[in-house]
């Protein structure tokens, strides 16, 4: 039988499927150490402020320790068919430790404030370990930008796509670095909101005992404590937040792996996945298939079905607490594990890729990729922006009509278009390193626009993320 903290107002015991389907134990004990913490210093509370004998506050905290070595060293078993939640779990394994003191823990406090407590603390260090996931990503890419910044690698840039222009490899690279840098400091932004203690709100409405939350907040390592205990109980938009940061993040991700999806096809060939990373065809022999990336892609729609989940959830509750809130684990444990899951292992196929920087170097001979610079060219001769267009549209429609390319037109061709063009001129301006050497704005592709950048990063990818 399922041993409950209520009861006594009912005349009948609880029916078992309902109780069995009301019960939160076999997912709500992920958060037991929380739990056991959360006690711990609601314990020490209780007694500096008198409104337990110091005595039995000692007592509860020897035996919550006991408890929390126990789980610690995984002895503490937990019967999911004994408890209705985590809570009711840890308070009666602690009565078997120190008998009847226990009943004494639950004073001045409610499963309401309590599980908003476990629910912020748990998050609390999901947001830590998340952004030190991400910041090992980080120095991946920016390994490999500095390693092909140094070889001066360039490569195709991509709109719809399509050849766009010439850049170099390490720019694509740091710009992932950019983007999950703000998935970092999204995650930072709401650690803020995640992290003010609930705890001494009770059931909604505060409690008429003597307690000192400030003293709580300070044993648990929060900078706030709530003002409003209705709102402390009531609402779990830190970990809509949270999610919805993860959701943003996983996006992230899934474009990461799209790009590198792509750049494993036969038909761009830019890079190739480690044989202990990828996966074969049962009845294609000759496949060898970027799975990993494939299942990041996948995994993405996990995290924003969390992120829907709880939304909808949280949608029509009336203030204060409701029981769907208890849903709110399964969404939160369910983005933070798929997180934790999927990012050291794009940063463990990531440093098994090999880049094809021959194939790299043949696309960017592609001179249709240096219209924009014929163009810009002509600008800087005078020519309007819209005409510069038409004039570099033109050569590159005439050298496809014709089957030729633009570094074989001769100076009689090209003056056709422009006076100011030349074969010299030209040859200059579809010339892969001249490319990117001639970006000139801030943040651009320019080799030593992107050393600097690395620069930076080498500096900030230092600190503690």
């Amino acid at each position: 039988m399922i041993e409950k903290l209520w009861g006594s107002r009912f005349k009948k015991e609880m029916d078992p499927e309902i109780l069995g389907f009301s019960s939160s134990i076999s997912y709500d004990k992920k958060l037991a150490l929380y739990d056991i913490e959360g006690n711990i210093a609601h314990a020490k509370m209780l007694g500096a402020c008198n409104i337990i004998p110091k005595a039995e506050s000692a007592l509860l905290v020897k035996g919550l320790e006991k408890l929390k070595n126990k789980l610690s060293h995984g002895k503490l078993a937990i019967d999911e068919t004994k408890y209705e939640d985590i809570h009711s779990a840890i308070n009666f394994l602690l009565k078997k430790e120190i008998g009847n003191t226990a009943d004494k823990l639950h004073t001045a406090r409610s499963r309401n404030d309590q599980v908003a407590l476990d629910v912020r603390m748990y998050s609390k260090d999901a947001i830590t370990g998340i952004s030190g996931k991400i910041n090992d990503l980080q120095i991946c890419f920016l390994k490999g930008a500095k390693k092909f910044s140094d070889k001066a690698i360039t490569m195709p840039s991509y709109t719809h796509l399509k050849n766009a222009q010439c850049i170099l490899l390490s720019h694509q690279l740091l710009a992932y670095i950019e983007m999950l840098e703000r998935d970092k400091e999204r995650l930072h932004d709401v650690f803020k909101r995640v992290d003010i203690l609930p705890l001494g709100s009770v059931a909604h409405r505060g409690s008429t005992l003597p307690i000192d939350r400030f003293y709580v907040a300070k044993l648990l390592g929060f900078s706030k404590v709530s003002d409003n205990s209705i709102d402390s109980v009531s609402d779990r938009d830190f970990a809509i937040e949270l999610i919805s940061d993860l959701a943003i993040l996983s996006m992230h991700l899934s474009r990461i792996a799209e790009d590198f999806i792509i750049w494993s096809s036969d038909e761009f060939g830019f890079v190739e996945g480690d044989d202990a990373h990828y996966t074969g065809s049962s009845m294609m022999p000759n496949k060898k298939n970027p799975d990993p990336f494939e299942l990041i892609r996948g995994y993405s729609g996990k995290v924003y079905g969390d992120l829907v989940s709880i939304m909808v959830m949280m949608k029509g509750l009336p203030l204060t607490y409701d029981r769907d809130m208890q849903l709110d684990k399964l969404s939160l444990f369910e983005a933070v594990d798929t997180m934790n899951k999927v990012l050291p292992i794009l940063k463990k196929v990531l440093y098994g890729i090999k880049i094809n920087e021959e194939k790299l170097k043949k696309a960017s001979l592609n001179e249709s990729i240096y219209a924009a610079d014929i163009s810009e060219y002509l600008v800087t001769q005078g020519y309007a922006t819209n005409n510069a267009h038409k004039i570099a549209g033109e050569i590159i429609l005439y050298a496809l009509s014709k089957g030729r390319l633009i570094k074989h037109m001769s100076d009689e061709e090209l003056k056709k278009f422009s006076h100011k063009l030349n074969k010299r001129i030209v040859n200059d301006l579809i010339d892969p390193i001249k490319s990117v050497s001639r970006v000139k704005s801030y943040g651009g592709t320019q080799p030593k626009s992107v050393v600097r950048q690395i620069a930076k990063w080498e500096k900030r990818l230092r600190k503690p993320a």
